[in-house]
């Protein structure tokens, strides 16, 4: 062994215990490279095929794998492939006597391996790996432990929540994520599904592929099927290049089926084929296309009652109902306000360039008092409004949109500022009234012209030209 690596294993010696899985069927280039591992300061275990090598995963949990590709019984391509379906692939380091470019992309980034070496095995270059896919393991496992933490203080990737009812909807978060199983997340609009799914994205071990999601309400049925599995050119009229469907981009990442129920019957058992083939035909293709895509699938409606009216198939419910999660409605949640606002607050006040502090007492009286029909997204909008329209310091009740807290069949007239209002005579022009708008907004806003023109719903370009025309010397350039 050389001089400068005896010299590096001090720099080891502190730090945990980092388990190296090596795996090769031959014992004379398993055993020295074993020895040569150990002594950089890993505790190393070996297979001598990809079979052993599952065997002891149930006694030795590797942070890293050192594997072989061409074994007998099992090789190391099925035996990666067997990790990531189990959603227990660590970072893997790839060796083999056969290296070329395409058995390199092949097995980077199809199967997950975190790089590959050509035999005969370089030392210095090896070293530099096994420390590589160490930080990246030690830094995953420590993201999830963060995140752990986080959520029994109410916090959860991008969710917030101290109730009950949240905590219980982390719990099945955390145990679900790490699985590849398929979660039905079911709650009125507003209430946080798609947080959900990027939630169960991020705290999985498909956290570094793709997160792609598509709204089965908002596309026309024409065109849900190419946007689900794709097209080749020429497949249909106006199909004037080949495409990938949503399957083919979240490759090793994870699909959110957002308004699952809206999506027509024929479609759903297509979908239902894909769920268990894990195969996918383009549009106009003739063969199929492998994926490795873990489904999320969202709904606002009532499940019981889509499948009692045929608008959700049985077979694709059960397919997708491995994991159900219901989540509240913020009126049943409103403990959760205080940390919900300040949340909000918090990412508004960065988006606008406010500095909202806090919302006062009778603000958070109002909001308990609520029933908040819109649920999370409507908290949102009504803290953004009253972001924009505070500036800063205390977000204040005459912030809040005039009708808030009123049913709306017995919504007064609208006004435009509570209680500052514009009154105008009969016979006032449109360009008159306009004008006093923009010069009582501004007055507001404390001649904040940007401001200014986010409440009037305006562009900075336009609202500088209207005051060119009223002849206002304040007109300096809208880009500065």
């Amino acid at each position: 062994m050389s001089a400068t690596l005896v010299k590096t294993v001090g720099n080891t010696a502190g730090r945990q215990a980092v388990n190296v899985l090596i795996v090769d069927d031959e014992e004379s280039q398993r055993a020295p490279l074993a020895a040569m591992v150990s002594a950089w300061g890993f505790h190393v275990e070996t297979a001598g095929d990809g079979q052993e090598a599952l065997d002891k995963l149930s006694t030795f949990g590797p942070h890293v794998i050192v594997t072989d590709l061409m074994m007998p019984r099992m090789d190391g391509f099925e035996l990666m492939k067997r990790l990531g379906s189990d959603g227990n692939m660590p970072p893997a380091i790839v060796l083999t006597a056969f290296g070329n470019i395409e058995t390199a992309i092949e097995t980077i980034h199809d199967l997950g391996a975190f790089w590959f070496l050509e035999k005969p095995i370089q030392p210095a270059a090896l070293r530099a790996l096994l420390e590589r896919a160490t930080t990246q393991s030690q830094l995953a496992e420590e993201t999830e432990r963060l995140q752990r933490q986080l959520s029994y203080q109410g916090v959860l990737v991008d969710m917030v929540g101290t109730s009950p009812q949240m905590q219980q909807v982390f719990s099945v978060i955390r145990q679900v994520a790490p699985s590849k199983a398929p979660v039905l997340v079911a709650g009125e609009s507003g209430t946080g599904k798609e947080l959900v799914a990027r939630a169960i994205h991020q705290l999985s071990n498909r956290r570094a592929g793709p997160f792609v999601a598509i709204n089965c309400a908002a596309m026309p049925e024409t065109l849900m099927e190419s946007e689900l599995f794709g097209h080749e050119k020429g497949a249909f009229t106006g199909a004037l290049e080949r495409r990938a469907g949503c399957f083919e981009l979240a490759q090793h990442g994870t699909l959110l089926l957002d308004e699952l129920v809206e999506m027509p019957s024929g479609t759903q058992a297509k979908l239902l084929r894909v769920l268990e083939d894990s195969r996918v035909r383009r549009l106009g293709g003739k063969s199929e296309i492998s994926v490795d895509v873990r489904v999320i699938a969202a709904t606002n409606r009532n499940v019981d009652e889509a499948l009692k009216k045929g608008d959700l198939r049985d077979d694709l419910y059960y397919r997708l109902n491995v994991f159900q999660i219901a989540l509240p409605q913020l009126r049943q949640r409103l403990s959760d306000l205080p940390v919900l606002c300040d949340a909000l607050i918090t990412h508004l006040n960065r988006k606008h360039s406010c500095n909202i502090t806090q919302v006062t007492p009778e603000v958070m009286e109002a909001f308990h008092k609520y029933s908040w029909p819109g649920n999370v997204r409507e908290l949102r909008n009504v803290l953004e409004r009253a972001v924009i329209m505070a500036g800063e310091g205390a977000i204040q009740m005459a912030h809040l949109p005039y009708d808030f807290g009123v049913p709306a069949g017995s919504r007064p007239p609208a006004q435009i500022f509570e209680p500052e209002s514009v009154r105008l005579p009969v016979g006032t022009t449109v360009g008159e009234a306009e004008k006093a708008l923009i010069q009582l907004t501004l007055q507001h806003t404390k001649n904040n012209k940007t401001r200014a023109a986010e409440i009037l719903g305006i562009s900075l370009k336009t609202l500088f030209n209207k005051l060119k025309e009223y002849g206002s010397s304040d007109t300096a350039d809208a880009s500065a």
